[in-house]
């Protein structure tokens, strides 16, 4: 069976002994019982019950499990990918469990590859095609209010570390770094078109009070928003 071109869905259990490999289609992982270690050139995690793991295709791995353990996995062609996908580490919350339940359903069909498998599949696949950028975008969108890590990251459907390698990979910094920088552009805007006051100002950039708005513009721009404002307005 050339597996490559062959939508399969079936249970499988992974030995204590480290393997490295990686596959020309793409495959979601997702933990009956038992749990897999899993170590990618972007991250290393423990992959249990909670969570379901998917792995494009040539993404090269290296896995093992340490106790007692079964997984369904189901392997997508890659003609059945929308576009180049990159890995994605779900929490197994309502949406995903229904689909665990009917692949498990489908694990039963011996015939080889149903109808009703494939579009299953297809539904799955569907689910990757989410805007890789869409946490950007809602940054831009929301910069100014207290944005955490988890928020972010499951916009994109990651785990928070992946998510944090990948943003970098992305856009050259980090979460946090990115956001500092547009509330500061924000800022000076408003230091230099308005005549806001430092409290309105602050306001507007989503701080508590002037006090803590000036420490921190301080801290980026070595000194104060009352002198930035009189210099650029000379």
């Amino acid at each position: 069976m050339d597996r490559s071109n062959q939508v399969i869905c079936d249970k499988r259990s992974y030995s204590r002994d480290i393997q490295s490999h990686q596959h020309d289609f793409g495959q979601f992982l997702f933990p009956l019982q038992g749990s897999l270690d899993i170590k990618t050139n972007m991250q290393e995690f423990n992959l249990t019950s909670e969570y379901c793991f998917y792995l494009p295709p040539l993404y090269s791995h290296d896995f093992r499990s340490t106790d007692r353990n079964e997984f369904l996995t189901l392997d997508i062609p890659e003609h059945f990918l929308p576009g180049d996908t990159e890995s994605m580490y779900v929490r197994l919350d309502e949406s995903w469990a229904s689909i665990r339940f009917l692949l498990l359903e489908e694990s039963k069909n011996k015939r080889g590859s149903s109808d009703a498998l494939k579009d299953l599949t297809r539904y799955v696949t569907h689910k990757l095609k989410t805007n890789p950028f869409a946490s950007i975008e809602y940054i831009h969108h929301h910069y100014k209010e207290s944005l955490s890590l988890d928020t972010l990251a499951a916009i994109e459907h990651y785990h928070p570390v992946y998510y944090s390698a990948w943003f970098k990979r992305k856009t050259g910094k980090s979460p946090k770094m990115y956001i500092t920088e547009l509330r500061l552009q924000e800022a000076k805007q408003l230091l230099m078109t308005t005549s806001w006051s430092m409290s309105a100002i602050s306001e507007e950039i989503g701080f508590e009070n002037s006090s803590s708005f000036t420490r921190w513009f301080v801290k980026w721009e070595g000194t104060t928003p009352q002198t930035y404002r009189m210099i650029k307005n000379g």
